[in-house]
């Protein structure tokens, strides 16, 4: 699915997700369109690129941990 974005540039154009993302970073776009409405880079609110690892408590077993329960 392609996405508006108007670059850096303030030319129109449509890129697709994995891009936005990457122009993102790079602070090539100035503005992009969510089904909400216009998103202005430096305004509005957007995710973030990469948060860090994860901070909480791991829940999901390991696998080494499944064979352990399978051998005893």
């Amino acid at each position: 699915m392609l996405i508006p974005i108007i670059t850096s540039c303030k030319e129109p154009d449509s890129v697709p997700s994995y891009v936005l993302d990457r122009m993102l970073a790079c602070g090539e776009v100035h503005a992009f369109e969510r089904s909400t409405g216009w998103v202005v880079v430096g305004r509005d609110p957007i995710r973030a690129a990469r948060r860090g690892a994860y901070q909480g408590h791991e829940r999901r077993r390991s696998v080494s941990f499944q064979m352990q329960s399978f051998a005893a």
